[in-house]
This record gives structure tokens, sequence and C-alpha cells, in this order.
């Protein structure tokens, strides 16, 4: 157990600071501080006062990740953090403190991607991921399919989103029926005593001549609104708990339809579905029923750990450390579009400066002595 590598893991793509502390694939602290209350009465994320947020939570954040790890910051084996993809002025804020502490400790730093560390989280739960693994990746930014042979090297795109992610259309119709924000967590709740028939709903992409594991939301989130429009514009009662059931089972529909095709198509046995949107509970249901169908084996991690959360990031670090991937260097930056091909950013081929190893070893000694 105590060889295992030790690493911190910040996340900071969006509105959510997250620090997470991983030994192999032992979560030991998942501490989060959200500004998801900061938000709301815009009606969806801010980068600048999401980046502000990250500024003012991130050292306390640390601070009580590695308090409930028990664990001292000198006892770890590396520093890992979010460089992409997400809202970039948020991204630099989680950045930039990676880089101090792991410069300040003389760790290594790793860079790491949001979408491939939302697939590793799932070795915190149900242990080392098959390889390969077919991912549904679900979330307020992306909808993707992505085939995973190695985490730390090799994800590959299989279907993304063209328009809207589904997490997106989730936040929208919850604000056209006038349930706040955000959307995902009211509609599941309210579309749990409606009724799923209702309303027949298009569902986007499905075609015979539509790409069979890409997807678009855009069409069925007009297609409600319209519907909802035309109730309201009647004078009659809008039925806000079959509308969003109605919605929710076209959104699920295509989702678990398009990640099973892909996993029968590619012949892999494995579908893990990771995401914020990953904790909607008539997606898990569909998802467990589908793949039981198919003779698929489906993993689903705890709903705390779909969302946006820094035990993820350090999952993947883990995996790096383990598997002895290059670390990042110092001029690491953020990219608000890294591709899922990333899965993390690896230093160049050459070696520090002689000099700077002796700066790092003085600041060290300076600021954990």
């Amino acid at each position: 157990m105590a060889d295992e590598p030790l690493v911190l893991g910040i996340e900071t793509s969006c509105d959510e600071t997250g620090v997470g502390v991983v030994r192999g694939t032992t979560l030991l602290a998942d501490a989060i501080a959200s500004s998801v209350d900061e938000h709301a009465r815009f009606g969806g994320v801010v980068p600048e006062v999401a980046s502000r947020a990250h500024l003012e939570a991130m050292v306390p954040t640390i601070e009580r990740a590695l308090k409930e790890a028990g664990v001292s910051p000198r006892d770890l084996d590396g520093i890992a953090v979010t460089a992409g993809p997400g809202l970039a002025g948020a991204l630099l804020v989680g950045v930039s403190a990676a880089k101090a502490y792991a410069y300040a400790l003389g760790k290594p730093l790793y860079g790491v991607n949001h979408l491939a560390s939302h697939i590793c989280v799932d070795q915190l739960e149900h242990g080392a991921l098959p390889e390969p693994t077919m991912a549904l990746l679900v979330s307020g930014g992306h909808s993707s399919l992505l085939l995973s042979t190695d985490i730390t090297s090799d994800v590959r795109p299989m279907g993304a989103t063209i328009d809207d992610a589904a997490g997106e259309a989730f936040d929208k119709i919850a604000r056209v029926l006038n349930l706040g924000f955000p959307g995902g967590p009211v509609i599941d709740r309210y579309a749990k005593e409606g009724d799923p028939s209702a309303i027949a709903f298009p569902r986007g992409l499905t075609g015979p001549r539509d790409p069979a594991y890409d997807f678009s939301f855009s069409g069925l989130k007009t297609a409600v609104a319209r519907w909802i429009e035309a109730k309201r514009a009647a004078g009659e009662d809008v039925p806000v708990r079959d509308v969003a059931a109605s919605f929710q089972e076209a959104v699920v529909d295509v989702l678990t339809r398009k990640a099973v095709r892909a996993c029968k198509d590619q012949g892999v046995d494995h579908l893990m579905i990771g995401g914020g949107v990953a904790a909607n509970s008539r997606l898990r249901a569909l998802a467990q029923e589908r793949c039981e169908a198919a003779g698929i084996r489906l993993r689903v991690p705890r709903p705390k750990l779909c969302t946006d959360n820094g035990a993820m990031v350090a999952a993947l670090g883990a995996e790096m450390v383990a598997r002895n991937r290059a670390a990042s260097d110092w001029d690491l930056s953020a990219d608000s579009s890294l591709p899922v091909t990333d899965p993390h950013v690896p230093g160049h081929a050459h070696t520090h400066t002689h000099t700077h190893d002796h700066v790092h070893e003085v600041s060290k000694e300076n600021l954990y002595s």
C-alpha cells in the first residue's frame, strides 16, 4: 500500500475548486469548494466570477484535503492539475497553484486532461480500468464517446457533440420551465413524477445516414422550448413533470443507444459513464438495462465522483506516476481546448539547467523547512 504513488490533484476547469488526494487507486480526500450559488443569479457560469472564486478557495481547499487525507505535503509523489479543456482563466488559477506547490516541494508536476480524468476516476470506485474501455462522458460542456486503451497515453474520440452538450440542454430547458440553475438535478427530480412517454420529443442524429456516434441536442432543446411556448400561448398549464420526464428520456435514450452501439461495433465489453450528467438517475438505470441486454459490463462512479472534482485529477496523476510517464515542464500552460487525444501534457526532452535545480532546492528549504 505505502509504495503506491501518493498524488494531490487540483481541478479548476469550471466553477468548482476541487482538490483530491489519492494513493494508487485509493481515495484519501476529496475536498470541493463550489461557486455555483454565485452563478445561479446569472443562469449560467460566468468565467470571471469562477476565476475569482478559485483564487479565494484554492489554499484553504488544498489545506483541507491534506488534513482530511492525514498526509504532509512532503509525503506527496507528485502534483497533478487539470491543464484543459475548460475556462481559460479558471484553468490558469489551478495550473499556477499546482506549479507553485510542486516547485516549492520539489515534486514532479503533471498537467492532465479533464476528460481523461473523468474516465480515470472510476478506478477509485471499481479498481483498475479494463483496457480497452469505452467511455461515455456527459457534462455541461461535453457529450463524448471515447475509446481508451491506455488512460495515460491513448484515448481516441469516437463521437462528440456537434452543438449543445447534454448538460447545456438540461440547463436551458430548466430555465424555460423556470426551475432554476443548475438544470440537471432539478429536471431529474421533477421527471421522477412525470410520464416519459407523455410527449414525443425528437431524438437527434439517430437516422440511418446520421453519424453513428455523434450527438446533437440543439434540435431537441428547440422542440421542447417551442412545445412549452405553444402551451403558454394557448393559455394552458404546462405539465412540468411530464415535460421534464419526456425531455430527459429523449436525451438518455440517444446517449445510451449510441454508447451500446459503439461498444458492439468496436468489440468492447466494458462501458464507463462519467461527467456531471452521469449522476442522472434515469441515465444510470437505462444504461444498466441496455448494457445487461447486450452483455456489456457497466461502470458508473458514485454521483459525487461524476461531477468535477480533484479526486479524478489525482487518480490520473497517480496513474501517470505508476506508469513512469514524463512529468510536465515548469512552462506548462492552461489550454482551454486541450484535445482528449492528449491525456497529459508531458515535458520536453531537455533537462533543466544546474542553476534551475539549485534555485529549486533553495526554494524548497525556504518554503517547507
